[in-house]
């Protein structure tokens, strides 16, 4: 189970990274850094979920992205803005599902319900990158 959650994680950090692009106006250095900060918490988050681990140290560590998220909305556009904090959410999601992860790391994981956390928050990545492109 840990392996293929691994296999999909993996995937997921390449689809991340192919992702990237540039914004034409004149805010494109600030819309890169917003990719980059975006792509860079999307992908630890989602490998977070992955590694397993103790739960309460997965759960600090994606209250920390999110904590990053909120910083990062704070100088940006009102729809940038909006998005990020479908992202923060997302995050805060995969905190409060990472709580209910069991703490033996012998113990079975639902494989599809970390897939299912993962792919929210690639999808409210994507969603800020979006919004960021079309400023």
């Amino acid at each position: 189970m840990t392996s293929t959650a691994l296999v999909f994680a993996g995937a997921l950090l390449l689809a991340g990274c192919a992702a990237g692009g540039g914004g034409a106006s004149s805010s494109a250095d600030e819309c890169d850094t917003v990719k980059s900060e975006v792509r860079d918490i999307s992908n630890g988050a989602q490998n977070a979920l992955a590694a397993g681990g103790d739960p309460s140290e997965t759960q600090a560590t994606l209250e920390g992205y999110s904590d990053r998220v909120d910083t990062l909305g704070e100088d940006t556009s009102d729809a940038v803005s909006d998005e990020l904090e479908k992202l923060a959410e997302a995050l805060d999601d995969a905190a409060e599902f990472a709580a209910t992860l069991p703490s033996d790391p012998d113990a079975e994981v639902d494989a599809d319900a970390v897939a299912e956390q993962q792919t929210a928050i690639q999808d409210a990545a994507s969603g800020v990158n979006d919004a960021c492109s079309a400023d």
